[in-house]
């Protein structure tokens, strides 16, 4: 056989070779570089009023037990029995933002922060227990979940508002 065809049998193996080579790296090529996020994110523990709580912690408040977990989104404390025991954890009240305090379904008596108004009338957000929750975009607000007589308060309760409904000019709350 000529050198030739030798040398040309050569060069057209050459990239079918190479070609087979990377496509059987392709798989752990791929794997690396998009790494299962479930493997990968770390567990992170729920917020209560500021303090970080392990997963699977239980703690009382308000006569109902809170249980840190995750769902899609993230660390979530969810409601769970009712329970005479007092509360293990700080209740300072919806005071203010519940982004970087609270997590997810962590509920708090209402505030003077939570009054709003519906048209000249006030509606004192101490009426109302509140729980935050997410919206579109990864926000936290807090929503009022139920009425304050469904809270048991082992402290003082929250202040009533100081507000009146003179501060409520056609639904907003000057």
């Amino acid at each position: 056989m000529p050198a030739t065809t030798t040398r040309m049998r050569r060069a057209a193996a050459a990239p079918i070779a190479i070609a087979a080579l990377t496509v059987a790296a392709l798989p752990a090529t791929a794997e690396a570089a998009e790494p299962d996020p479930r493997k990968t994110r770390a567990a992170t523990g729920c917020l209560w009023a500021g303090k970080s709580y392990p997963q699977n912690t239980t703690v009382t408040a308000g006569g109902t037990t809170f249980r840190c977990g995750t769902d899609t989104s993230g660390p979530v404390w969810s409601p769970g029995s009712p329970t005479t025991q007092p509360d293990t954890v700080p209740i300072p009240g919806a005071t203010t933002a519940p982004i970087g305090r609270f997590s997810p379904g962590a509920r708090q008596p209402g505030t003077s922060y939570n009054d709003y108004c519906v048209g000249n009338q006030l509606i004192p957000g101490t009426d109302d227990v509140y729980q935050v929750v997410r919206v579109s975009g990864g926000t936290l607000l807090w929503k009022a979940a139920h009425p304050i007589s469904q809270w048991t308060f082992y402290g003082p309760p929250p202040e009533p508002t100081w507000r009146t409904a003179s501060l409520c000019i056609d639904g907003t709350l000057t």
